[in-house]
């Protein structure tokens, strides 16, 4: 039987502090299952910190980061810099074998993003600046890591043709590249642990949406903010073939791909 292959994504909310550890041990745990993983991680807490320290104020439209200049050289610093070490790191210690990358060492290609209307942004066209679509992803590169056994670790910063940086949201990469590799699923691992009617309270839970159930909650206000992009980019790999998408806290990682549906919260086509 062929291992499952698994796109796991993780936030920069569940990358900091003891929770690190965690999430490591976690992706060891799926790691000896025999599974073939490749991980996403972003760093949006982390670079909004960084930016404040230095002077600049976040913009943030529908959950989406407006990526001016010196907001690039921040994500370049605390994505591609601190945050992939330490991630890579931290896997290490658990047993491991991970390759940092990010989109320019060629693995994301990207276009930078024209204006465009998005979802809690208002009616009019918006500029995110350095912000970059995916074109494609060098998956002979990331298969042929995986045969050597390694499991990468990329930072959610895309190139274009010149070699020059891009933002890109990390679920927009996440939920392209499971596409790109055929996932079995995508585990999005974020501290919020799963979909809630209440974002502050756990007991609203909502253990398993469709697609056409998440739609309406996007439209009718249940979910709002960050769980509103979250969601909408795991419409796209869901309509591509992959089997399930997976919202889970950072210890349940493992155990949703043991017992899909116990833990976060589920979404399937």
């Amino acid at each position: 039987m062929t291992p499952a292959r698994i796109v796991v994504k993780l936030g920069g909310d569940v990358l900091a502090g003891p929770t690190l550890a965690v999430v490591a041990r976690e992706i060891a745990r799926a790691r000896a299952t025999g599974a073939r993983l490749a991980v996403v991680h972003g760093g949006g807490a982390q670079a909004t910190e960084l930016s404040k320290r230095l002077g600049l104020e976040p913009k943030i439209v529908g959950g989406r980061r407006v990526t001016d200049e010196a907001t690039l050289d921040v994500m370049k610093m605390v994505v591609a810099g601190k945050l992939n070490v330490d991630l890579c790191g931290a896997l290490r210690a658990a047993g491991v074998s991970a390759v940092g990358l990010s989109g320019t060492s060629g693995v994301i290609r990207a276009t930078r993003r024209p204006p465009r209307v998005v979802s809690g942004g208002g009616d009019a066209p918006v500029d995110f600046g350095f912000v970059g679509d995916v074109e494609s992803f060098d998956v002979e590169l990331l298969e042929l890591l995986e045969s050597e056994g390694w499991v990468p670790v990329v930072a959610c910063l895309g190139a274009d043709e010149s070699g020059g940086a891009l933002n890109i949201n990390a679920d927009v990469v996440a939920s392209q590249l499971a596409a790109a590799l055929k996932a079995d699923a995508l585990v999005a691992c974020t501290a919020v642990g799963g979909v809630r009617k209440d974002k502050d309270d756990p007991s609203s839970r909502l253990a398993r949406l469709t697609v056409a159930e998440a739609r309406a909650a996007i439209a009718d206000g249940t979910v709002q903010g960050g769980m509103i992009p979250k969601l909408e980019e795991a419409f796209a790999p869901l309509a591509a073939g992959v089997g399930a998408v997976h919202i889970v806290g950072p210890a349940e990682l493992a155990t949703s791909l043991e017992a899909p549906g116990s833990v976060g919260t589920l979404l399937v086509g």
